[in-house]
């Protein structure tokens, strides 16, 4: 055993543990002062002890003994004898008195061992160490074992905080880090689905605690018991875990999340949901079970007082799901079911309490409706049956047996209204919702029917009324909004930035000219474009327009043409830039930047323009904006193809020069054979 050695004094003073092994022995002085037990009438008397005791040491434990044939005489400070028996010992313990007129503290024996018998004696006289005084300086020395020991616990306490914090630090880190890390954020996605896994066991209990007291008698079958059972403790389970959770889930303070443990966790005893979280989580269901042996369900009813994390994981769904509003219609489907289910579990517990098969309008066998008599009562038949006829009663349609007392009246009565009334926010809900989300759809036909009523009534041409819808109709295609800045002016303008960032950034990437450029000038720059959707054949700007703007195509493609419309210069696609001399600032030009070209829409296509600035630019743009590699790489082009025709047209020639030779030759033969040549001169010799 190790031991610990504490010095105090002018005296030696050793902890010590008992061992049954050999040992080695050798003399120790000791010495220490305390208050003596005796008090005299004229005051405090402090006494001094002093004893030469054996130190033994067994594999590191430590044994002190009185030496044999010594005494300690409490008044004179004198050694005193003890009759002890051979493996007999005397530990000692330590005290401080904590009385003001007292500086000394006095020695507490406790003997151990079989027939130990202590005496102590001053000269003749011996004081036997029994009974009473026994009792009383045992009971010191455990109280004094005690303390020391939990003092050694300290110490090992404190050195093992030490030595991890010398870990941490090693690495970089403090335990206010590493705690840090025990703290959940609510905005994470793990806390979410959490808060949905406690949701699935609320709705659990919500539905089965209701039903098992009402359908399920005692003598179910063994499946259904270890079914429940299971169930039972695997939502108590996930209940317990989630009030652990809400004392380590962080808040929002000035808009930073809390991290302090301690301050999420005082705030969590001094908040509401304490009190909730341990009523939820009180089992008495277990301790009925455990005292009666029989399970009572109704007990599992304080397990419903968690429909606060239900509502927290629907409304996060809300926000998080692409569609709000198909998933609110599934909410309010829930929700009737629900309540169709609890009436149904009423319905038949009422038939139970006035009787089944009393009359016609409880369930058994004199409702013809509920258990034909070529039907089994089972536990599917009764839930059956009590569910139809709390669909009926619930959406107000009636058709069942007409209740007969009176305590069925005001049940059907009270029944009725509450269904009324129910299903009549159910379907205000629905319908409210179903608009919700058509709501879109219907802005945008109100805006295509005004656009409508505006043309018949200024009495525009069908050609520009169908262009007119179908630019429309390609917008709704397309998911395409009206006006981006109205649907985004809620927002911050830090917010603004972001989204134009994420929606535009890439489109002005592959622009040449802003690839170079810094992150924060691009977003500058999102910031000021607009979207704009041009039709087939639409003019995006006409030679000799001012212009204010620079375009980028998004998508689709555009022609530059010639003022007549036919002859097509270039072709732009996707990431082309038309129109960047009109966002230069030239001093001194009042004029403005006028268009050198038309560009003209192919097919529907996007494009971004750049609104820069008010004042117009210099007024006669270049007729070209193509670098001077693109003009080279054009014109050799363009020489390979002259090359070519004509390398073709003079093998042309060349083969027909040749074969006008070779009919001349052929001819000539022809008039030398038959003898026409006279002829031929004479008639040379009149055009001569």
């Amino acid at each position: 055993m190790a031991m610990e050695h504490l010095s105090r004094g002018n005296g030696n003073t050793t902890y010590r543990r008992q061992s049954h092994q050999p040992a080695t022995s050798f003399d120790v002085p000791f010495a220490d002062e305390d208050r003596s037990e005796q008090t005299k009438e004229d005051g405090q008397n402090e006494i001094s002890a002093t004893a030469v005791f054996k130190e033994t040491h067994l594999n590191g434990g430590l044994i002190r003994e009185p030496k044999a044939g010594t005494s300690m005489n409490p008044e004179e400070g004198q050694p005193i004898s003890a009759n002890l028996e051979p493996g007999q010992c005397i530990q000692v313990e330590e005290s401080l008195s904590r009385t003001n007129n007292v500086s000394a503290a006095a020695k507490k024996f406790k003997k151990f061992g079989e027939g130990a018998s202590n005496t102590t004696s001053s000269g003749n006289s011996t004081v036997n160490l029994q009974g009473s005084n026994r009792k009383k300086f045992r009971t010191i020395a455990k109280g004094l074992s005690m303390m020391s020991r939990a003092k050694v616990a300290a110490a090992d306490t404190a050195a093992l905080s030490r030595e991890q914090a010398a870990f941490l630090n090693k690495y970089g880190m403090t335990m206010s880090s590493v705690t840090d890390k025990f703290v959940i954020d609510p905005s994470k996605d793990h806390y979410y689905y959490w808060t949905g896994i406690v949701s699935l066991a609320y709705l659990y209990n919500l539905l089965f605690c209701v039903f098992r007291c009402v359908f399920i008698d005692v003598d179910v079958g063994l499946f259904w018991i270890i079914f429940f059972i299971v169930l039972d403790v695997l939502a108590d389970c996930i209940y317990v875990i989630d009030s652990f959770c809400h004392s380590r889930t962080g808040y929002l303070e000035q808009g930073l999340l809390v991290r302090d443990v301690r301050k999420i966790t005082k705030r969590y005893w001094k908040s509401s949901q304490r009190n909730w979280d341990l009523l939820s989580c009180m089992p008495l269901d277990y301790v009925w079970e455990a005292v009666f042996m029989t399970p009572k369900p109704v007990f599992r009813f304080n397990r419903l007082m968690r429909l606060n994390h239900m509502q927290m994981f629907i409304n996060a769904t809300e926000t998080r799901i692409s569609i709000p509003n198909a998933f609110r219609i599934g909410c309010v489907v829930m929700y009737i079911l629900i309540l169709i289910h609890w009436n149904a579990c009423v319905y038949f517990l009422a038939s139970s309490i006035i009787g089944l098969g009393h009359d016609s309008w409880v369930y058994g066998v004199r409702n013809i409706q509920s258990l034909p008599p070529d039907i089994e009562d089972s536990l599917a038949r009764r839930y059956v049956y009590s569910f139809y006829w709390s669909t009926l009663m619930m959406t107000t349609i009636g058709e069942v047996p007409g209740p007969v007392t009176s305590l069925e009246f005001v049940f059907v009565t009270f029944d009725v209204m509450c269904g009324v009334l129910i299903f009549a926010i159910i379907v205000g809900n629905v319908g409210s919702m179903i608009s919700n989300m058509s709501n879109a759809r219907s802005e945008f036909q109100n805006s295509v029917d005004s656009m409508k009523q505006y043309l018949e009534m200024r009495k525009v041409g069908k050609h520009l009324v169908s262009r007119v819808l179908k630019w429309f109709d390609y917008l709704w295609a397309n998911k395409q909004s009206l006006n981006d800045n109205a649907v985004l002016e809620v927002l911050p303008t830090k917010l603004q930035a972001e989204i134009a960032m994420h929606v535009h950034f890439e489109t002005l990437r592959k622009v040449r000219i802003f690839q170079d450029c810094e992150a924060g000038l691009l977003a500058e720059l999102v910031l000021k474009l607009q979207l704009q959707v041009f039709s087939p054949m639409d003019y995006v700007c006409r030679k000799g327009d001012v212009g204010r703007e620079m375009y980028i195509v998004k998508r689709g493609r555009l022609q530059v043409v010639a003022d007549d419309g036919i002859k097509v210069f270039h072709n732009l696609t996707e990431g082309s830039v038309f129109g960047e001399l009109s966002i230069l600032n030239i001093a001194g030009s009042k004029i403005g930047n006028r268009r050198s070209a038309s560009i003209r829409s192919v097919l529907i296509q996007k494009g971004r323009e750049i609104l820069r600035k008010d004042n117009l630019l210099e007024e006669d743009a270049p007729d070209e904006t193509k670098t001077t590699d693109e003009t080279a790489a054009e014109l050799t082009k363009a020489m390979e193809k002259l090359q070519f025709r004509l390398a073709k047209l003079i093998a042309e020639h060349v083969n027909t020069e040749s074969k006008m030779k070779s009919r001349i030759e052929y001819l000539e033969a022809q008039v030398k054979k038959y003898g026409l040549d006279e002829g031929f001169d004479e008639i040379e010799e009149q055009f001569s």
